[in-house]
């Protein structure tokens, strides 16, 4: 039997970005709905991707798809929290990244949810996998743990 998750410490970390909570991502239970943390997933890695020149969403040739994700909680998060996405990278491989994200209230020490989603690149059209673009790679490299 494995041993439950626990939540991550701010050093396990590389990198962090600010992601504003929404008035609309609080659920009836007065939190952030469960659904939302996957979109600061994304929000948090994908606009490293595009800030750093990794990624073009609109002319790009490689894409990103999704093929596995997971997130275990461990603290709430509520509106107007802001929340700081850790990011770090724990595999890269010839055309697939593991990212991992901790998500942490403002200012504390251990990661209010933690998780991780893989990306295999892909060519836009024929959606077949491709070696990683020397920009992503290069973008990638100082997260990786």
């Amino acid at each position: 039997m494995s041993a439950r998750p626990q939540p991550d410490a701010r050093s396990s970390y590389r990198l962090f970005r600010p992601v504003p909570t929404r008035w609309m991502d609080n659920d009836i239970y007065g939190h952030v709905n469960n659904v939302h943390y996957y979109s600061y997933f994304d929000t948090a890695v994908n606009s490293y991707l595009i800030e750093t020149g990794a990624l073009d969403i609109h002319a790009g040739r490689t894409i990103g798809l999704v093929i596995e994700t997971r997130c275990n909680y461990f603290a709430p998060l509520a509106f107007p929290q802001l929340v700081e996405a850790g990011l770090r990278v724990a595999h890269l491989g010839s055309s697939s990244v593991r990212y991992e994200i901790g998500l942490f209230a403002a200012g504390e020490p251990l990661s209010a949810a933690s998780g991780h989603f893989v990306h295999v690149y892909v060519d836009r059209d024929s959606r077949r996998p491709v070696p990683l673009p020397d920009a992503l790679r290069a973008a990638l490299e100082p997260l990786r743990t």
